[in-house]
């Protein structure tokens, strides 16, 4: 993957407001899935000129958070100890380092989540609980092992933007692999099975 490519591309797509009308939805997701296949930002705004504007808004966010994701998964698979799943069909391994599988998820730091920044950098088990019960409750809601790329914007407050800075990305993700220890993994319990997740902070500060 070209990765200065896709970030300049996601970065023109942060020219526009970036608005969810509605929660993900699976019946949405149908409607947006050309988003797969639409490589610029600009056929992205051709294809999503005459939509609703709530449906383009999902498009939009859609298409930048996929291929923000895609972006994450080549920087992590790029390394000897990082093997890429294969079956695009399960949504619950994107891959494994040093053989613990993971769905990882680019997260914004949550509004919701009840407390400050700097209460979830002291106490990270509380915000993966929070992330685990409160987000993607549709096609990949589980769980299983989870890694979140948490990002916290301290200057403006965007945080969302921080998902084009792919450059950003792949010098956070890299010092994490090489220090990656399945033991410091937060170990949970949900129905009785052992789930495993991490969180990774990209902060500008």
């Amino acid at each position: 993957m070209d990765l200065p490519r896709v970030e300049r591309e996601l970065k023109k797509r942060t020219a526009y407001p970036y608005r969810w009308g509605r929660k993900q939805s699976n019946m949405w997701d149908k409607e947006t899935n050309f988003i797969y296949t639409t490589y610029s930002c600009n056929a992205l705004l051709r294809k999503t000129h005459a939509l609703d504007p709530a449906l383009r808004d999902y498009a939009l966010n859609r298409w930048y958070n996929f291929w923000s994701a895609m972006a994450v998964e080549d920087i992590f698979t790029a390394h000897d100890n990082v093997v890429a799943h294969t079956n695009s069909y399960d949504k619950l391994v994107d891959f494994s380092i040093d053989g613990v599988a993971f769905d990882h998820k680019t997260t914004v730091f949550p509004k919701g989540f009840g407390y400050d920044f700097a209460y979830a950098k002291a106490h990270p088990r509380k915000l993966i609980e929070w992330l685990y019960q409160n987000q993607s409750q549709e096609g990949r809601k589980h769980l299983k092992n989870r890694l979140f790329i948490v990002l916290y914007d301290n200057k403006t407050a965007a945080h969302w933007k921080m998902k084009a800075e792919i450059m950003q990305f792949q010098k956070a993700i890299d010092s994490y692999v090489k220090q990656f220890s399945a033991q410091k993994l937060q170990q949970f319990s949900f129905d009785g099975e052992a789930a495993y997740a991490d969180i990774l902070w990209i902060v500008n500060s």
